[in-house]
């Protein structure tokens, strides 16, 4: 009998229950650096040195996070993605960096990255090839490839999909993460297996996905445009019953990386990019140049109070609450303390919209007042009751992102009201 991919993953989950990840990282989402989407596999280091695929990137882009503000707010992780590695496994079957163009070898960018105060990621296959083309990793080879990952001093692996079945991925996913558990280093593990099997159950089963990975690619790549972020975002919040409990410390969703600073997103998209992704508790993994970005992108990446709400300790991914007929979205997140992020995102294309509404109208608590800060802004706008209507202008293709901490809450428990499209999703009265 041949065992379909989910039916093979909870076979070995029940089998071997010893398996899972139980890593204890990744505790709100991860954040750094990683070369793919700006870099993607350029190896043409004669032609072009300061932007191919090498240790001298990697190198340079650990001092940008050190030097420049990133590490304190904490982007930590430095990660290569794929085109690393020689073609061809030396003649112990090891994976081996190209040696042209790591000729240190990654042991010395990892230490390098360490004496930083930095954390190196890196990238494989499991499979015939890498999606570059390059070695993947057979599963034969899984245990290895973790035990040489963890003696360079690897902090994060992100293990692709390509040239694998759905059975191989079944099996070998759980394998590496037993693998990576064994070497007895701390690695923080991302998956790219859901999005190799369309990211909706029945083929996947987030409760097992959990006990595995500390994050997981759930959909396309993203590409340096707006019409790419909008396809990520309709499809995680048009999915969002059954992605958002999947997420929480230790294992989250992962949209892919922000494109804030490269060339395809007007000043208001990237500001969109990173409130909608910041109330998706998504990863923070930037992926542009950090040697020639904007003051502009730099400011919105850098913004310590949306970063705060992003690594929220209690790790709870928002969800979209309302969808207006005038192209106005609603987005909440719920924060510890009984705080909450709201975002007010317009689809409009046309001129700024004033959008009216009340936190009565989102389904908060009744009879309470919350302190409001903006922010992009960074002001406190004020107190503000549960009934008071209020006004935002929200800029076409933009946000406006409210944070809200309560100071008055009301005596009576939890308000059970009128079931809306945010049900479960109300800020919470901790």
């Amino acid at each position: 009998m041949v065992l379909s991919g989910l039916a093979l993953a909870l076979a070995l989950a029940l089998a071997l229950p010893s398996m899972a990840l139980d890593n204890g990282l990744a505790r709100t989402p991860p954040m750094g650096w990683m070369s793919w989407e700006r870099f993607r596999c350029n190896v043409d280091c004669q032609t072009d040195p300061r932007n191919c695929i090498s240790e001298k990137l990697f190198f340079e882009m650990a001092d940008r996070l050190a030097e420049d503000g990133w590490r304190e707010l904490g982007y930590e992780y430095v990660n290569i993605d794929d085109c690393w590695s020689a073609k061809q496994r030396d003649a112990a079957g090891q994976l081996v960096p190209d040696p042209k163009r790591f000729p240190s070898g990654i042991k010395a960018l990892a230490d390098y990255v360490h004496a930083r105060g930095l954390k190196l990621g890196i990238y494989g296959d499991l499979g015939i090839f890498t999606c570059g083309g390059y070695p993947g990793t057979m599963l034969e080879q899984v245990r290895q490839d973790a035990q040489t990952f963890a003696a360079w001093g690897v902090d994060m692996l992100k293990l692709d999909g390509c040239y694998s079945s759905a059975e191989e991925q079944a099996k070998g996913y759980p394998e590496m993460a037993r693998a990576l558990n064994a070497t007895g280093r701390p690695i923080v593990y991302s998956c790219s297996w859901p999005a190799y099997q369309g990211g909706l159950p029945p083929k996947v089963n987030y409760t097992i996905l959990a006990e595995f990975c500390n994050l997981w690619r759930n959909y396309d790549d993203i590409q340096d445009s707006w019409d790419s972020v909008l396809s990520i975002v309709d499809w995680f919040f048009t999915n969002q019953d059954v992605l958002q409990p999947a997420a929480g410390p230790g294992h989250w969703n992962d949209p892919d990386m922000l494109i804030i600073g490269n060339f395809g997103l007007s000043y208001e998209q990237s500001r969109s990019q990173m409130a909608l992704w910041t109330v998706m508790a998504a990863p923070l993994l930037m992926s542009t140049d950090l040697r020639t970005i904007s003051p502009s992108a730099k400011e919105i990446l850098q913004n310590r109070l949306m970063i705060q709400i992003n690594q929220d300790p209690l790790g709870i991914q928002g969800r979209r609450i309302v969808k207006e007929k005038s192209h106005i979205e609603v987005f909440l997140r719920p924060l510890s303390r009984a705080a909450s992020a709201l975002v007010f995102f317009s689809r409009r294309t046309d001129m700024p919209f004033r959008y009216t509404t009340s936190l009565a109208k989102l389904h908060f608590p009744e009879d309470a007042v919350y302190e409001v800060q903006d922010v992009f802004v960074r002001k406190i706008i004020g107190a503000l009751k549960t009934a008071d209507n209020f006004s935002v202008v929200i800029n076409p293709s933009g946000v406006v992102m409210w944070h809200l901490c309560p100071i008055a809450l009301p005596v009576q428990p939890r308000h059970v009201g009128h079931r809306a499209p945010g049900e479960g999703f109300r800020p919470a009265l901790l």
